[in-house]
């Protein structure tokens, strides 16, 4: 009578909690007892047992009072007696979240390995980045949570990693028994899938939803990935719905992530949504003279000419990685030969990089990158049709091309299937006038000027 009883509650469990929930949480249920008005589970897990009296065991006595059984009382425990596979399955993920503030102590820890480098106080700070600095240090100091999440997005090398890791080095200085746990989203797949594998897939949920902080860095490689995305929107609501504190890092905004489930996009807008702004002059050369006092400790007899940073810092705009690569470089190049570090021998050491920041975009590129993020065809681009999903895109072309090169109005009308210089001027006032009222289109060409210029 017990296991009909509970079949039928599974039956509407089902059909209220939805495939996903069932399957996660109650199909792994085992109805042990129901006497004395006490109906009682096994569950495989304590963070299972936990979850699932939260969530479900009213649910759960309503359906079985209404098939006939008196309960006034659902309880859920553990079994103290395992199966010796199930115990050493449940161990790894276990000893994986207690340990997961150090990560990089164990091989099996799930997280990445956190670079000492990379801290608050080696972090530059300038007008790009100041926004983004602020929000991490806020919750680098581990009060209550104000925005969560705090999603951090921009193009390579301009410090989001810096910054997830800086917030993991400060809170674990803070308070060491905080369970942080910092990785790429391809780990977190990684993860994942070798949990389907393995048929761990409890003790996965167990380890990710039982930190305190969970910081996934380049979010974007998990679009497309269904289950993937499915698990981490899970994941996403119970660290949420706990108060826990959660980290995301992109390269573009979550509205702009191809691929991404809708409700996702919606989870990640929720927070703060920070970007972290190209470099200018005055960051570059910051970063510059911060790099140059370290190596200075590095390579004591060196010398280095006065105007050779403020050279680079001109010179190398591309992101934060090239301007670092190029001065180790330098310094590295300027010790073996025995020479000061000269404008000259700057610029005969790092001519190839020079060259390749020197890169000038061209109106073919301008056509292709704005064509592939407005979905239309290339030859529309240039073409006659004059419906707004293609004219729209043409003129952002139009502006970004007056904007990015030396070309005349009339060259760029000969590219543009040999329109008049007036449309590309109506075209390009178009732009102007709306990229301050339009909040999308200003997000569209800052990001479709930061993959050209990048």
């Amino acid at each position: 009578m017990i296991e009909d009883s509970w079949g039928q509650v599974r039956n509407e469990l089902l059909k209220s909690v939805g495939k996903n929930n069932f399957a996660s949480w109650i199909e792994p249920l085992k109805l042990d007892t129901l006497e004395n008005g006490i109906a009682r589970f096994e569950v495989p897990t304590k963070f299972m047992r936990d979850w699932v009296s939260r969530n479900f065991a009213e649910q759960i006595r309503q359906h079985l009072t209404r098939v006939g059984a008196e309960v006034e009382r659902v309880e859920f425990h553990v079994p103290t007696q395992r199966d010796a596979a199930p115990a050493k399955a449940e161990a790894k993920p276990n000893r994986a979240s207690r340990n997961a503030p150090r990560a990089g102590d164990d091989a099996e820890l799930p997280g990445a390995p956190l670079d000492a480098r990379f801290t608050f106080d080696s972090f530059v700070v300038g007008k790009p980045n100041e926004l983004a600095h602020a929000a991490a240090r806020r919750v680098a100091e581990g009060g209550p949570v104000t925005f969560n999440p705090l999603f951090l997005y921009g193009g390579v090398g301009l410090g989001k990693t810096h910054l997830m890791h800086a917030v993991a080095h400060e809170l674990q200085t803070r308070q060491p028994d905080l369970r942080v746990l910092y990785l790429s989203a391809e780990q977190f797949m990684y993860r994942f899938v070798q949990a389907l594998r393995e048929k761990e897939i409890m003790g996965f949920k167990e380890m990710f939803r039982s930190v305190d902080v969970l910081m996934v860095d380049d979010v974007q490689f998990i679009a497309g990935k269904e289950s993937t995305q499915e698990e981490f929107f899970h994941t996403f609501n119970a660290l949420v719905d706990q108060n826990k504190q959660i980290i995301i890092s992109a390269d573009r905004a979550p509205g702009e992530i191809k691929d991404l489930e809708e409700r996702i996009k919606s989870r990640l807008q929720c927070g703060l949504v920070v970007d972290l702004h190209p470099t200018d002059y005055e960051l570059r050369l910051g970063i510059l003279q911060q790099k140059a006092e370290q190596y200075r400790g590095q390579y004591p007899a060196l010398k280095l000419a006065n105007g050779v940073l403020e050279f680079l810092a001109h010179r190398i705009t591309t992101n934060v990685r090239v301007l670092e690569g190029a001065l180790t470089r330098l310094f590295a190049f300027a010790s073996l030969v025995g020479r000061e570090i000269t404008l000259d021998l700057a610029q005969d050491c790092l001519a190839d990089i020079l060259r390749a920041s020197d890169r000038k975009v061209t109106i073919e590129e301008i056509q292709r990158k704005v064509a592939e993020h407005y979905n239309i065809r290339l030859s529309d681009m240039i073409g006659p049709k004059r419906v707004r999903t293609i004219a729209r895109p043409r003129q952002v072309a139009m502006y970004l091309a007056k904007t990015l090169t030396t070309r005349s109005l009339p060259e760029i009308g000969r590219r543009f299937g040999g329109r008049d210089h007036t449309t590309i001027m109506h075209g390009i006032r178009k732009v102007e006038e709306l990229k301050t009222t339009d909040s999308q289109l200003s997000e569209d060409l800052n990001m479709l000027r930061r993959l050209l210029e990048g």
